[in-house]
């Protein structure tokens, strides 16, 4: 299960138990409320039954002088409960007959653990319930996302055979008339559309486990040839001294092209891209027209601009949690972004 089919199961099944939670909690309430005056109901009757039969089993009884205040077969309630009795032998005196709070208490405790292991005991139920309910829901998103990815590698697939095509025969052409600029565009333009599809395939298998030593200053100057042909109007200045990396390089060199592909694409004319490393901390920062909610552009298909699909910045966030390369962005309208790569859990040891 992939995490955001994992975190569409988790919201459906906490959505529909909290649900389930506080109907249970409604019900059990009303239901304690109740059964407290059910005990109410039969202190009075037991009450009653130690007045005419004298059979007080956990009662107390006295004898009060008998005046207006004094109502009888009324149930008072003063700390504990107590109740009023005509004596059949005497005008004069009422028989007061008393339960003691206590022994109240130890019957609402009572009623309050049975309905507690009752209320476990449906709540464990409505767990189960809840977990077949998000599965049931789940499946229909499952099986869309499943036939969505498939047609992409699909698209992937048929993909690769017009595009080596174009390659071989731009190098064939490149041979007959030597290095021409135009030709230089188009290898690279086919390039982008590569990086695009390895985008795409990220986007659906994840990211490949196996480490490798490399230079982080020969990789980022690479890139950079290959970015200042595709933005010629953007000038690429790089300032990084000797570091070896020990990570994925392909998923690094995915983030870097990611980045600086966003530099360049969404940059001004005649526009800057700065790339330093100061420390661990590799910063990438552009000239551009900035982002009018940073915080949003790592979500899949958040998009500011008419152009991409909304994944790059999304990718990026993806691999650099799986290489555990910490990312933070900056950015201001019309001032431009910087995007901060903490590069000290790569960085190979000396």
């Amino acid at each position: 299960m992939k995490r955001y089919e994992r975190e569409s199961f988790l919201k459906s099944f906490l959505i529909f138990l909290v649900l389930l939670e506080v109907l249970l909690a409604i019900n059990f309430w009303n239901e304690y409320q109740i059964k407290k005056v059910e005990i109410e109901d039969k202190i009075h009757i037991e009450m009653k039954l130690c007045a005419f039969t004298l059979q007080c089993e956990g009662l107390t009884t006295d004898f009060v002088d008998k005046d207006e205040t004094k109502e009888e077969n009324i149930l008072y309630q003063d700390g504990g409960f107590y109740s009023y009795f005509k004596v059949p032998t005497s005008d004069k005196y009422l028989m007061k007959v008393m339960y003691s709070k206590e022994n109240y208490l130890l019957r609402v405790e009572k009623l309050a653990n049975k309905l507690y292991r009752k209320f476990g005991f449906f709540s464990i139920f409505a767990a189960f319930v809840s977990l077949l309910f998000s599965i049931y829901s789940l499946m229909p998103l499952q099986k869309a996302l499943r036939l969505n990815e498939e047609f992409v590698k699909d698209i992937l697939h048929d993909f690769n055979t017009p595009i080596s095509s174009m390659l071989i025969n731009l190098k064939l052409f490149k041979r007959e008339i030597g290095d021409n600029q135009k030709i230089q565009r188009l290898e690279n333009n086919i390039q982008s559309i590569l990086s695009l599809q390895e985008n795409l395939r990220i986007f659906l298998k994840g990211v490949p486990a196996q480490s490798e030593r490399f230079s982080l200053k020969e990789l980022v100057h690479s890139r950079i040839h290959y970015f200042e042909v595709l933005y010629p109007d953007v000038t690429y200045n790089m300032d990084i001294d000797k570091m070896t990396l020990v990570t994925n390089k392909d998923a690094f060199t995915r983030i870097v092209d990611n980045l600086l592909s966003n530099a360049g694409k969404y940059n001004i004319e005649n526009g800057e891209v700065n790339i330093v490393l100061q420390g661990s901390n590799l910063t990438i920062q552009d000239t551009g027209k900035g982002i009018k909610h940073p915080s949003k552009v790592f979500d899949r298909y958040y998009k500011e601009q008419d152009r991409g699909i909304g994944i790059g910045l999304h990718i990026v966030k993806k691999l650099c949690d799986e290489l555990t390369i910490p990312v933070h962005i900056q950015s201001k309208q019309n001032e431009g972004t910087q995007i901060e790569l903490n590069l000290s859990r790569v960085i190979a040891a000396t």
